[in-house]
């Protein structure tokens, strides 16, 4: 085993975390290997004078991309908030093109997946990216396959993850692929985080947008569903309520919300039993039927297909103390 080189690019308004997280990985991994199986990470940017983070952090480049004309064993891109929105670097996909694919792996944190696809890196490939960016990022790069709810993906040599802190959690899949499970999982009791998180990033979105204000028929079906969630909502009541044929708001649903009426109800079923488990001590069989579910089983099985955990788990991760 040799030393392995990490590179993670860095530019102007970049996400502190993205940078600090998978560094703070690796960092702790080389005090459970031998030096001469250690990572050895470096910054690189479009010049070495400092970068300012979104959070006014300055960070400096140790290299240039003129200076960092070679391979390394892994190449990660940090995301930032402006990211999504702002005009391709061009001395970033260059680089990426000419040096980043070499790696033996190579990716993105966050929504640095943006600066792979301005790059062409994302076209019939598997990724991943934070929640708020997902959607923006499969519109502006529709022959990339974009996972919404993956912490983490991997298609090939190409490893990507959700938003923020999420770098940590691929940084700790990375490290457990080169040295094992027992090293990441030691890495992972260190950094006092999960080794691994249940569940996909759903789990930190809210799942649903607020309600058409405008008085379309969707517009009265969201608005009344969000006040009367605990009622029977078949698809004959949404479509008595928006004024129009079962078979009509079937369709409406499907064209202007991407979804089934019943997914759309049960969604926001979810929606409110999460907040009600984030925010009260009401038993599971109380929130369930608040909520409209049938049974305490039915709502765990809604909770294990969207969310990828049990109620109770997510009340456990995220119930907020009185």
């Amino acid at each position: 085993m040799t030393l392995r080189e990490v590179a993670i690019i860095i530019h102007d308004g970049v996400q502190a975390l993205d940078v600090a997280g998978p560094l703070d990985v690796f960092a702790e991994a080389n005090g459970f290997l031998p030096e001469h199986e250690h990572y050895r990470c470096v910054l690189l940017a479009g010049r070495t004078s400092p970068v300012r983070s979104s959070s006014g952090m300055w960070m400096i480049p140790d290299l240039s991309f003129e200076q960092a004309g070679h391979a390394f064993d892994t190449v990660l891109v940090a995301g930032g908030p402006g990211l999504p929105d702002r005009e391709p670097d061009e001395a970033m996909s260059e680089w990426l093109r000419q040096w980043g694919v070499l790696a033996r792996r190579y990716g993105s944190v966050c929504n640095g997946a943006f600066a792979l696809g301005h790059a062409g890196l994302l076209d019939g490939r598997t990724l991943t990216t934070h929640w708020l960016s997902s959607a923006q990022l499969a519109a502006k790069f529709p022959a990339a396959r974009v996972e919404h709810d993956r912490i983490y993906a991997r298609d090939g040599r190409l490893v990507t993850s959700a938003g923020v802190t999420a770098g940590i959690d691929l940084s700790l899949a990375l490290v457990g692929e080169d040295h094992g499970p027992a090293v990441s999982r030691a890495c992972a009791k260190a950094l006092v985080v999960v080794a691994q998180r249940q569940g996909g990033q759903s789990q930190f979105s809210p799942l649903l947008v607020a309600p058409n204000e405008t008085p379309t028929p969707l517009g009265k079906v969201q608005a009344y569903v969000m006040e009367h969630i605990g009622e029977l909502l078949s698809v004959e009541r949404l479509a008595e309520i928006a004024g129009v044929s079962p078979r009509s708001i079937a369709r409406l649903f499907v064209q202007e919300l991407n979804t089934t009426p019943h997914d759309f109800v049960e969604g926001i079923r979810i929606d409110h039993a999460r907040n009600l488990l984030e925010a009260t001590k009401r038993a599971l069989k109380v929130v369930a039927f608040d909520c409209g579910f049938a049974s305490v089983d039915q709502m765990r099985s809604a909770f294990q297909r969207k969310l990828g955990v049990t109620p109770l788990r997510y009340r456990e991760s995220f119930q907020v103390a009185a």
